[in-house]
């Protein structure tokens, strides 16, 4: 059983998709979170250390952390096909985006909404190395892994939608960000960020 504790508008709404994109039976748990404004608040049924999202509890395994989800779901389900697997072609460079999503594109985007691309050198030649690595992958495209959508592309993508303005604009990216808007499982994931309304 696949449990998603999830707070709509959040980290975890990219996984709402993923799991569409999976295709197993999940089951959603709404659950609050303190965000950035001072609102909200820890939920006690979050069993997320922190008390944040995504958490996902996976036959009673507790998975924190979005790239660590991401390779969790897509070693567990090979049958979806969203990641090539251990001894497959493009297992490394798979990896390798993951945890560049993780370790450089995250960084570099709270960089940028801070306003440090603008002043700092180093941060703005962190965001241009930024650019032209995702260019290098997306010129050939159609997806990060070439002809094959991964669950890196969720984790990019999600970044795309979240804050384009901090993202890279024009050609190749806005041809991607249209590739992603078009798959279903992504609207179905939308319909669900928001918990159902109570009669």
């Amino acid at each position: 059983m696949l449990t998603l504790y999830h707070s709509p508008r959040s980290r975890s709404s990219r996984f709402l998709w993923l799991l569409e994109e999976i295709g197993e039976p999940y089951r959603v748990e709404y659950v609050t979170i303190r965000r950035q404004d001072g609102s909200g608040a820890r939920d006690e049924r979050n069993p997320h250390p922190d008390g944040k999202v995504p958490a996902l509890v996976h036959d009673g395994s507790l998975v924190t952390e979005s790239a660590a989800i991401c390779l969790h779901l897509s070693d567990s389900f090979p049958g979806a096909q969203l990641g090539p697997v251990a001894g497959e072609p493009k297992r490394a460079d798979y990896l390798t985006w993951l945890f560049y999503y993780a370790g450089v594109i995250e960084p570099v985007l709270v960089a940028k909404a801070k306003g440090e691309t603008d002043r700092e050198p180093d941060a703005k030649a962190a965001f241009d190395a930024m650019e032209s690595r995702l260019r290098a992958a997306l010129d050939p495209g159609p997806y990060l892994l070439g002809e094959r959508f991964c669950t890196a592309d969720v984790l990019v993508a999600s970044a795309f939608q979240w804050g384009p303005q901090l993202m890279p604009q024009g050609g190749a990216f806005d041809a991607y960000v249209r590739r992603i808007a078009a798959r279903p499982a992504l609207s179905r994931g939308q319909a669900k960020d928001e918990p159902p309304l109570r009669p």
